[in-house]
């Protein structure tokens, strides 16, 4: 009821302390008798769901960029010549021409980054209305290093999301890695937006008190 209350839930707690205490309580709750608040919501699913969520790019390894659509190729109907795949939730991808390898110890680093065609790039891919960055190096499981050079850039340039995968999942499997952080990448600033919302009517916005989400 939009007329009468901004957040459905946070005025379900607003009406649930009024009637414990027997006294108004304020548009802005104040938080004197809240320690803590877990609540379930479907804000992430239904913007998956509904396609909902952030102006995606994903930054992946140069020759990889069709890996998250190819997938592992499981396919329902075996023979099926005429296989219709959903749309990716990226809208746009940048190869990365960088390239590492796994050592008997440690990773060797066969190709550097090309930081100044890189920040280009991302200065280009923010003037297109891309919001929000996934990015999915191929052996950033356990090689942080160039992963977090392009995170670094990407967030100076004013990205508002950047996902970056060895922190999401650090997952030695690069589709279910780049599958994870591009659903990070799109989701999350649709759950901040959602979260701030709620807490806004809140004093202190809930600050130093738990608030749990599922």
């Amino acid at each position: 009821d939009p007329d009468n209350y901004d957040d459905a839930p946070r005025e379900g707690i607003r009406r649930l302390l009024e009637k414990i205490s027997s006294e108004p309580v304020p548009q802005e709750v104040p938080l004197e008798n809240i320690e803590w608040i877990r609540m379930g919501t479907t804000v992430a699913t239904n913007a998956l769901l509904e396609k909902q969520g952030a102006e995606t790019a994903l930054l992946i390894t140069k020759g990889f960029k069709d890996l998250l659509r190819i997938g592992y190729q499981n396919r329902p109907e075996l023979f099926n010549l005429n296989i219709q795949k959903t749309l990716p939730l990226y809208g746009k991808v940048i190869e990365i021409d960088e390239r590492v390898l796994p050592k008997e110890e440690g990773f060797e680093v066969l190709k550097e980054l090309d930081i100044a065609s890189i920040q280009n790039e991302l200065l280009a891919l923010k003037s297109t209305g891309i919001t929000s960055i996934a990015i999915v190096l191929l052996h950033a499981y356990q090689f942080f290093d160039h992963e977090k050079v392009l995170a670094a850039l990407a967030r100076e340039i004013g990205f508002e999301q950047v996902s970056v995968s060895h922190e999401v999942i650090p997952s030695l499997k690069a589709v279910v890695r780049g599958d994870t952080t591009v659903v990070d990448a799109y989701l999350t600033p649709h759950i901040k937006e959602y979260i701030y919302n709620f807490s806004v009517g809140f004093k202190s916005r809930l600050q130093n008190r738990p608030l749990l989400f599922m």
